[in-house]
């Protein structure tokens, strides 16, 4: 499960690696929390960041609150399921984040850690997109985060993590590719001794937390990686 990340790239930095033109200015997001608004690129719009709310709802859901359940999808099974199938299909977004939070049980406490990419690089995962309309006329554009099993650096700290797009080729072929095979090959755990790994401060528990010492390591506990 992905359940909590944050985004607070410079704009030079997202044109850089994204190959795009930002305009305006970008809100930081320290600790990212689903129904939250957050950067996406979609396959319709590859080269517009836009800001879709975490969470999707598919389109025919009769409540915006399905999309509370949503905030991740699964990669296992992932074409057959309602919510998702269509998406999948037609609907594909790159989701932008600098890192993401996870929690493990230690102790009968969790203690959460923050996962980055070792090299600095912002972390695209990739995600799902849907269009949902009330019976108000109101418009939602929601997302959702794939998951994937974990790699061994995520092994001890959570049973799930996001599918992470680490170069510019794959994220291109998840936007773009059109076989269903192609799509769901991609949907892979990221190679090893890629990711940063480090304990931070339970402030990030609340979702009203939100500023730059959410990023500091703490003492490491020692049962981490025994």
């Amino acid at each position: 499960m992905c359940g909590r990340y944050s985004f607070a790239s410079s704009k030079e930095k997202v044109e850089k690696q994204l190959s795009i033109k930002v305009t305006g200015t970008l809100e930081p997001n320290y600790n990212i929390a689903p129904t939250q608004q957050a950067y996406v690129l979609t396959n319709k719009m590859p080269n517009a960041l836009q800001q879709f709310r975490w969470g999707l709802i598919p389109y025919w859901a009769n409540d915006s609150k399905v999309g509370n359940n949503l905030i991740n999808a699964r990669s296992e099974g992932i074409s057959s399921r309602p919510s998702f199938r269509i998406p999948l299909r037609k609907q594909r977004c790159l989701v932008l984040a600098d890192g993401f939070y996870e929690w493990r049980n230690e102790a009968g406490e969790k203690t959460p850690y923050r996962i980055v990419l070792k090299d600095g690089a912002i972390m695209v995962f990739a995600g799902l997109w849907d269009v949902w309309q009330s019976s108000r006329g109101q418009t939602i554009h929601s997302f959702s985060v794939v998951t994937t099993r974990p790699n061994l650096e995520m092994e001890p700290v959570h049973n799930r993590m996001p599918v992470i797009l680490p170069n510019k080729e794959l994220q291109m072929k998840w936007l773009e590719e059109k076989e269903l095979y192609d799509i769901t090959s991609l949907l892979q755990p990221l190679e090893n001794d890629m990711l940063k790994i480090f304990p931070v401060s339970r402030k990030v528990n609340s979702v009203k937390a939100n500023s730059p010492d959410l990023y500091k390591e703490v003492n490491t506990p020692p049962t981490l990686f025994d």
